[in-house]
């Protein structure tokens, strides 16, 4: 358990030292944007595809591990379904609640984790499985949003839908590496370095990001729902998930990696998705700053058991 403590407080020590370089404006929010992006759409992309790229795809895929995330992200949804009826939430709430309950934080924290706990072998089986989980997640984020969807432009919203499902450049990143890895196709040295550079600054950039993107000023107005999406998110998507490997009897040294993508927090791209689809962007921002600092405590209580 200490070596899960001593991996995971690192992590959440920088994310709120940019929270507090925001709060002192050494790291504004006029900064945070263009930042974000270089993360997105190139510094988080050019690791994954080196990662994946470089190594034998068959040595780091494993079908019931893959089944283990899926099966449990595409749950959670159902039985949110369930709980916006119970719960009786408008719908202009109920799209958030949807992606914010299972759509995790799996390019920034998510593989940060994996990376700084299991090293650059459990970084590359979380890059492979992140790339189909995005896919589902964006899938289910964008399919929620637009059930209860109430503007107009409906062919606007479908456009958006297939661009928010495959055009995600962590996932074609994802696609494109597993493609260079199945088909052997060697990344020449020059490149290769160029990647390796650029992939060095993503996780500590990605994670001072989330520091100078979070906000507490939301929660207590929608403590209720962001609670309710946290205990989801956090707590019983990961139990699905070692509920299954328990059942197709995978060992822990396997599905690790699938557990911290499973137990990563609500994502941050919830916030843009709901401002474009006339979501709640006030609960997406609560529940990306209460998940993700709750989960540093949920991260040590479910990786405790099997790291020791």
């Amino acid at each position: 358990m200490l070596d899960v403590i001593n991996t995971i407080v690192p992590v959440f020590l920088v994310i709120l030292l940019g929270y507090f370089l925001h709060a002192k404006e050494l790291l504004p929010s006029p900064i945070v944007g263009p930042l974000n992006r270089l993360v997105f759409y190139l510094a988080i992309p050019a690791m994954i595809f080196r990662e994946i790229s470089r190594v034998s795809f068959e040595a780091y895929f494993s079908t019931p591990v893959l089944v283990g995330v899926l099966v449990p992200i595409l749950t959670v949804f159902l039985v949110g379904l369930v709980l916006q009826r119970l719960l009786r939430i408008p719908p202009p709430f109920s799209g958030t609640f949807l992606q914010s309950s299972q759509h995790g934080n799996l390019g920034y924290i998510g593989l940060a984790v994996a990376y700084y706990l299991l090293g650059s072998e459990g970084l590359t089986a979380a890059s492979i499985l992140a790339g189909f989980m995005m896919l589902l997640q964006n899938f289910l984020s964008v399919l929620g949003l637009q059930m209860f969807y109430r503007g107009p432009e409906r062919k606007h919203k479908a456009w958006f839908f297939l661009k928010k499902v495959v055009g995600n450049p962590v996932v074609l990143s994802a696609l494109a590496g597993i493609g260079f890895s199945v088909l052997e196709i060697p990344v020449p040295i020059i490149a290769d370095r160029g990647l390796k550079i650029i992939s060095d600054m993503s996780l500590p950039l990605a994670l001072l990001i989330i520091g100078g993107s979070l906000s507490f000023g939301l929660i207590r107005s929608n403590l209720r729902l962001a609670v309710s999406a946290g205990i989801l998110k956090l707590l019983f998507l990961p139990a699905l998930g070692l509920l299954l490997y328990a059942v197709l009897r995978v060992p822990s040294s396997q599905f690790l990696p699938g557990l911290i993508l499973l137990g990563s927090p609500t994502a941050t791209v919830t916030y843009v998705m709901a401002s474009e689809m006339q979501g709640s962007t006030e609960l997406a921002s609560a529940a990306v700053t209460m998940n993700t600092l709750a989960s540093c405590l949920t991260f040590i209580f479910w990786l405790s058991f099997f790291v020791q």
